[in-house]
């Protein structure tokens, strides 16, 4: 091979291992490379601080109102009328039962409430010990179910949330 052609093969080999050189050494294209890393990343933390808060919410809400049905039953007499204006305090935030409920899907059936003596038995009669208020039976509903997404149970953000509140009873005798 003629040496001329020899000089202009290897000038154009070095011309291209330059550009490839120099190539490496941009950086134009990065940032969005790293931001193509972060963002689901960025979106899986915000999707759970979202839902770690809606539960939260959901909790501190039905447990304020098992806490004020309870304070109303401690000095209330204990009977069947009470507990349905309980449960409806409870539920509507009034004892009439009017209104929307303070979370959506909750109702009148998720409200237990139990009288219990000095041992602990549950009681019909008499002046109870305690009064306990529980709301059973509600289930968070999530927006972003992680095991409704991947199709693992074990994983589903769909967890009962189940709040009670025992107060002593105030009244030193039955009223009628």
């Amino acid at each position: 091979m003629h040496p001329r052609i020899r000089k202009v093969r290897l000038l154009r080999r070095l011309r291209r291992l330059s550009k490839i050189r120099g190539l490496a050494r941009d950086e134009r294209g990065v940032q969005l490379a790293e931001l193509a890393i972060v963002i689901p990343i960025l979106l899986i933390l915000f999707a759970a601080t979202a839902e770690f808060g809606r539960f939260f919410y959901e909790y501190t809400t039905l447990s304020k109102a098992a806490r004020v049905g309870a304070r109303y039953l401690v000095i209330a007499p204990i009977n069947d009328f009470e507990r349905g204006r309980v449960k409806n305090l409870v539920v509507f935030g009034n004892v009439s039962g009017t209104g929307d409920p303070l979370l959506e899907e909750l109702d009148v059936d998720h409200v237990i409430i139990t009288a219990k003596n000095e041992l602990g038995e549950e009681q019909t009669e008499g002046v109870p010990q305690t009064v306990t208020v529980e709301i059973v039976g509600f289930t968070h509903k999530p927006f972003f179910d992680l095991g409704g997404l991947l199709k693992k149970e074990g994983w589903s953000l769909a967890i009962d949330v189940k709040p009670s509140v025992t107060m002593r009873y105030l009244l030193p005798t039955p009223l009628v």
